[in-house]
């Protein structure tokens, strides 16, 4: 398995590229030169942004810590995309007091070991795993830019809540039918 680590990296940030209702969504950790960059969809964006918050609320972990800066730079380039992301995992270690956001390119399973007491991670030779541990206050900062960027796209209709087309919209609920 190939296994992308980032143990407290210099940047790690949600971002998109192209224009809204084309936009891809990307997660990048740099860490000195190293930029990696893994695609995945705008509602795993949201959801793991959500969920970090909701971590982050349950261990009270960011009360005494001070607010990390606010980055809204764009995405650092090169952009390539080293895998889609199918499966997200999010972690708490107590005795460290970081999150950890594990990032899959396939679906990971669970089978009993040898014994049969424990279950182990089965995963593909091949498959492809971006680890990143962040402090509460940039977990924090993670999660404020990416619902911001999940929110940047294109404003919803007020009577369906389908996407507004710059060229116009065909709305279900006001007289019109969905295509």
């Amino acid at each position: 398995m190939r296994l992308l680590e980032f143990e407290h990296p210099d940047r790690f940030v949600a971002g998109t590229v192209g224009p809204p209702g084309g936009r891809t969504f990307f997660l990048q950790a740099v860490q000195g030169r190293a930029v990696v960059s893994v695609s995945l969809e705008k509602e795993q964006v949201a959801v793991l942004a959500e969920r970090v918050n909701d971590l982050l609320d349950e261990v009270d972990a960011t009360a005494d810590v001070p607010q990390a800066p606010q980055d809204n730079d764009p995405l650092s380039t090169p952009i390539d995309d080293e895998f889609r992301v199918s499966t997200m995992s999010l972690a708490w270690e107590a005795d460290r007091k970081v999150v950890i956001i594990e990032c899959h390119d396939r679906e990971v399973s669970l089978e009993p070991d040898e014994t049969g007491a424990d279950l182990v991670e089965v995963t593909e030779p091949d498959a492809s795993l971006m680890r990143v541990v962040l402090r509460p206050e940039l977990a924090r900062e993670f999660a404020r830019r990416s619902l911001a960027a999940v929110a940047s796209g294109r404003p919803p209709c007020p009577f369906c809540g389908e996407p507004l087309e710059p060229t116009g919209h065909v709305c279900p609920r006001a007289n019109g039918y969905r295509r």
